[in-house]
């Protein structure tokens, strides 16, 4: 027999999918750029590409989630990211143009990606545990994005270490187990049942509420911060710092999901003793400096260390954000996370093209990036350094935000219900 503590494991497997279907390719980058010569805003075009079909799945399925139920789009979702890692591995191969063959790869495990990420967290929020926990819960759940992240570096490393370039095919191939598994698991765990149309808060409500407003805000920022230098660290690694491919990948993308991981678990197991808003002020400030620690050193290591620990930093922007929604507004329904997953999707796909356009445009011309990649520490040549400089500013935003949503929590709890500025922000 099954129970909602078997749902909640599928969602997290279902966490962990999405996890590989985002950070698998960025992974093969270096195998794509020399077998199919493949230049960086190309390869930054696939990130993008990624992220603005799941934001563009994410819209539909803001429309359809609530009315339809939670079964058959999340058995679809991991249908489509089995059947995408797949063509992953044999479509470049057989569609007359590589690169063609990889953007509809990176199409089809994306509509999965975003239907994931638009219904995994509802489900998990609504499933019966006590109101003062949720934000540990969800903070919980998405470690296991943070898991698979790692399980993915680190695996696909070495088995591709194993292995040898040339076989590269065979990971997306060994990936895609995971996601028809949970496909069995979802067509037999009970879920609970969507919020209803005539108590559900409107899309119009929330979007003309400040609050929600700035939440938009956050997963924007907070999507750009996490998936640039996650995604952008591994080729960061082996280009502009001069490390080999395995020790780039373990010690860059690999070590920033272990942290991000911890940090997710820390708040998932001790989350009801600190106050949300704070602890997300302290890791944008964190996350700021972690870019400009990479950005500016001209020690590898030191870089490696600022890319790890940015991991850390990021952990609870995600999913905090989507626990002051779901706190804010209770009956936002799957819609709500989906109109947030559309935003973190956006900021997701934004972000990584941002940097890599502007990693391209430091080595050309006598451009204001030029010029600040001139000094710069030496990166290779490759420009990430300027690209990732760039992106500082998303942390930054995230910090400025945070801070005023405080402040407006503060103000309205002491106006309405009395309660003093601790006890508003701690809700």
């Amino acid at each position: 027999m099954t129970t909602f503590e078997h749902t909640r494991r599928a969602c997290y497997t279902g966490s962990f999918t999405q996890a590989i279907v985002n950070n698998l390719a960025p992974l093969l980058f270096i195998v794509f750029q020399t077998g199919y010569q493949v230049p960086l805003e190309m390869l930054g075009r696939l990130v993008l590409l990624n992220f603005a079909t799941q934001l563009v799945t994410d819209i539909v399925a803001v429309r359809y989630a609530d009315r339809i139920g939670y079964r058959v789009p999340l058995v679809l979702a991991h249908a489509l990211s089995a059947v995408g890692l797949v063509s992953l591995a044999v479509a470049p191969a057989v569609v007359p143009s590589p690169y063609l063959g990889l953007c509809l790869a990176v199409v089809v495990y994306a509509v999965g990606g975003g239907l994931l990420e638009v219904l995994v967290s509802p489900v998990v929020d609504a499933l019966p545990s006590p109101a003062e926990g949720k934000a540990a819960q969800m903070s919980l759940l998405h470690s296991f994005y943070c898991w698979g992240q790692v399980a993915v570096v680190a695996g696909s490393t070495l088995l591709l270490a194993g292995i040898g370039q040339d076989a590269w095919q065979i990971l997306p191939l060994v990936w895609a187990v995971v996601p028809l598994v949970n496909v069995v698991a979802f067509m037999k765990v009970p879920l609970p049942a969507t919020v209803p149309d005539e108590h559900r808060t409107s899309l119009k409500a929330l979007l003309s509420a400040p609050a929600f407003v700035a939440a938009i805000v956050l997963m924007l920022a907070a999507g750009a911060a996490e998936l640039t230098m996650s995604q952008w660290s591994s080729l960061f690694a082996e280009e502009g710092l001069g490390v080999s491919k395995v020790w780039g990948d373990l010690a860059g993308p690999c070590l920033f999901a272990v942290l991000m991981g911890i940090g997710r678990i820390v708040y998932g197991l001790w989350g009801e003793r600190i106050p949300l808003v704070p602890a997300m002020i302290f890791c944008g400030a964190l996350a700021t400096a972690c870019y400009l620690v990479v950005c500016l050193s001209g020690d590898p290591i030191i870089s490696l260390i600022g890319c790890a620990v940015c991991g850390l930093a990021v952990s609870l922007l995600w999913p905090g954000t989507f626990s002051l929604a779901s706190a804010r507004f209770p009956l936002g329904g799957a819609a709500m996370f989906g109109m947030l997953a559309v935003f973190g999707d956006a900021g997701g796909a934004v972000g990584p093209w941002i940097a890599g356009a502007a990693a391209d445009a430091a080595g050309t011309g006598e451009t204001v990036l030029r010029r600040i990649a001139e000094v710069l520490p030496d990166d290779g040549g490759s420009g990430l350094r300027t690209g990732l400089t760039v992106a500082t500013v998303f942390p930054l935003i995230i910090v400025v935000v945070t801070l005023l949503y405080g402040a407006a929590a503060r103000r309205s709890a002491v106006a309405v219900h009395g309660e003093s500025g601790e006890e508003a922000i701690s809700r």
